[in-house]
């Protein structure tokens, strides 16, 4: 097949692209660079089947493809708010665009949402059923809104032009190529603790979350991409909770350094819990996460050491 990545350079797209270099489609890069890296898709440059373009996918733009995967938004809050508008902008034309390609080319298009549409959740487990508990004008509602008002757009979509819509919702994902200053607590523990710091906990560390290795995330993605009568949403992430002092304790003691934590006030509307329900995902797509934390994140520390100059 013919395919097109939006977000194609960046951490989850970039792996996505290789997946489907691998299964042999040929792939189409869009990406603006804002948080995508060129040396995310660099190796991909000399495949015949791989093709990068610089676009913003706020503008329209044309394709001729048989598959559409909208994986481009900023996704850390360091990154997101940012530039809260374009976030907005990003997340709400970003999926216009991509619906009206589709609509106009009569192709599948998958929407990459995310956890953050269930807000800070009074329900957990969180359930595809579960309708959030968002701040709508809060610091991270740039993000939260614009991919709950992405998902809207989605289903009207479909429901008024029976376009063929895939959503899935992701949860904490993590692994190789993420970026060491995005704010996000792996890869800013692990980069702390190779270069012999202390390890920043936000809050009491008490708070929860669910952490999925990027290879079991991109296999739900195409799974739920190749899978019939089913438009979502579903959750896609691993169910496995843990605290965000059991993870940085998990890293000091990977990494082998003396790292101590250390305890800052958390920041605004930062979720206290969040696990997927993850039935769903199992049933409609027989798809559960396959790697286990301390697995993903040995891969992810011989990433990290290569990257990572010690203080």
């Amino acid at each position: 097949m013919k395919i097109l990545v939006t977000g194609g350079a960046g951490f989850i797209g970039s792996h996505l692209c290789d997946a489907l270099i691998n299964q042999g489609d040929r792939v189409i890069c869009l990406d603006n660079f804002i948080t995508g890296a060129k040396e995310n898709i660099e190796h991909l440059l000399v495949n015949k089947n791989f093709n990068l373009v610089e676009h913003d996918i706020e503008k329209p733009y044309h394709f001729l493809v048989d598959r559409i995967y909208n994986l481009a938004c900023p996704a850390a809050p360091i990154w997101y708010q940012k530039d809260p508008v374009k976030t907005v902008r990003t997340s709400v034309l970003g999926a216009i665009n991509a619906l009206e390609l589709a609509k106009r080319i009569k192709c599948r298009v998958l929407q990459a949402s995310t956890s953050e549409v269930y807000g800070d959740p009074k329900v957990h487990p969180q359930t595809e059923s579960y309708w959030g508990n968002v701040n709508p004008i809060g610091l991270r509602a740039c993000y939260d809104e614009g991919k709950r008002c992405a998902e809207t757009l989605f289903f009207d979509y479909w429901r008024e032009y029976n376009i063929d819509i895939k959503v899935v919702r992701i949860f904490n994902t993590y692994g190789p190529r993420m970026v060491e200053n995005d704010g996000r607590a792996i890869p800013n523990f692990i980069a702390q603790s190779l270069r012999g710091e202390d390890i920043t906990v936000y809050g009491s560390g008490e708070q929860t979350r669910s952490f999925c290795y990027i290879d079991d995330m991109v296999e739900g993605l195409m799974a739920m991409m190749k899978s019939d009568n089913f438009a979502g949403p579903v959750n896609l992430g691993n169910p496995v909770e843990y605290s965000i002092k059991e993870l940085a304790e998990k890293i000091i003691q990977l990494t082998q350094t003396k790292a101590k934590i250390v305890f800052r006030d958390l920041p605004a509307d930062d979720p206290v819990k969040r696990k997927p329900d993850i039935s769903l995902a199992k049933r409609e797509l027989n798809w559960q996460p396959k790697i286990t934390l301390e697995q993903g994140l040995i891969k992810t520390i011989e990433y990290f050491k290569n990257i990572i100059k010690p203080c």
